[in-house]
């Protein structure tokens, strides 16, 4: 599931169709993968996975359309180019929102249930967070291409989702952060960078003052990749449910929550005690950067998943706060450092 984010020369990709009906005991094999491999470590997301066959996207979209897999249960459309940094608003669009339209209307015709990734970059310069379009503000090209698919799905069913004759739902994922991150460059998570600085460097690095927040103090809503597929399964168990939903953990905290939970974690790989935040930025553990000038005006300080439409559709997963997901992360990133680490010195 983390598979979803390429840019530029990935363009669309991670999309995953299952072919049989959801199962409570899960196992299901009979899986398609579709991505885009010209980067060929992304192999190592879908490596470990049982699934039936494998697409490259630029064949997948045409078969899919001409119905060339039989009956299809769902997609999960997890693909796009997420870099709030990308300025070519052509490609931007045709790669998120004209791609997305073409799969949505196959699926449609086929009968096969739609799982897709919005995005909270749709409500950009706003400050409050509720799936309503008075508050959809995007700061980007990026955010805009996501909001202009919510948009589109709202118009096809003329705002009221119980009309498509199967399920499509949007989630807008907010901070999203765990395994299978290590191909999105720059657009990979605070906690994965933070914990390859640390290991380089032995200290984290986060944005000093901006925005009004001061240094480190500027809020997101952090949630675990965990979560994430747990409530993408939880719609896939429930058919009947279809909308637009935030997917956040419907808290906002500080990055230096996330900093800390980076330290403290490695820091208790090599046994030593856990610090407060005062006491790791005085140890040097904590570095904080003058804000860059190319994300002024284009960057959200403060975000939260309002959960009030997640909670009415039936949903009630509990999710990870900061500490708790991120421990976990450092500790599954930390095994695989370690393996590589003892196969290079034994090479």
């Amino acid at each position: 599931m983390q598979g979803a984010n390429f840019c530029r020369r990935n363009k669309m990709a991670a999309v995953v169709i299952a072919v049989e009906p959801p199962s409570l005991g899960r196992g299901i094999r009979d899986i398609i993968a579709v991505d885009d491999l010209t980067e060929g470590d992304k192999f190592r997301n879908i490596a470990d996975l049982k699934i039936a066959d494998y697409l490259d996207k630029d064949v997948f979209y045409e078969l899919f359309a001409e119905n060339a897999f039989g009956k299809v249960e769902a997609v999960f459309h997890e693909g796009a180019c997420s870099d709030t940094m990308e300025s070519d608003g052509k490609y931007m669009m045709d790669n998120n929102y004209t791609l997305s339209c073409g799969l949505f209307n196959a699926c449609q015709q086929a009968g096969t249930r739609l799982l897709y990734a919005s995005s909270a970059a749709t409500y950009g310069g706003s400050d409050t967070f509720v799936e309503t379009p008075e508050y959809e503000l995007p700061l980007n090209v990026y955010g805009y291409s996501k909001l202009l698919f919510d948009q589109r799905m709202r118009l096809e069913c003329n705002n009221n989702f119980k009309k498509f004759k199967r399920q499509v739902v949007g989630f807008r994922y907010f901070n999203v952060y765990g395994p299978r991150e290590q191909h999105k460059g720059r657009m990979a998570s605070v906690a994965f960078h933070q914990f390859n600085q640390f290991n380089a460097e032995g200290k984290v690095k986060l944005f000093g003052e901006y925005g009004g927040y001061a240094q480190g103090a500027q809020m997101r809503d952090f949630v675990f990749i965990d979560d994430v597929v747990a409530v993408n399964l939880w719609f896939l168990d429930n058919p009947d449910k279809s909308g637009i939903f935030n997917l956040g953990s419907g808290r906002a905290q500080p990055f230096n929550d996330v900093a800390l939970s980076v330290v403290n974690a490695m820091r208790a790989k090599k046994g030593e005690a856990a610090l407060d935040l005062a006491g790791a930025a005085k140890a040097g553990l904590i570095e904080y950067v003058p804000f860059p000038d190319a994300l002024r005006g284009k960057y959200q300080c403060y975000t939260q998943a309002d959960l009030t439409n997640l909670r009415a559709s039936g949903c009630d997963h509990v999710f990870a706060d900061v500490s708790q997901g991120v421990s976990a992360y450092i500790q599954q990133l930390a095994v695989k450092y370690d393996i590589f680490c003892l196969k290079s010195t034994i090479n």
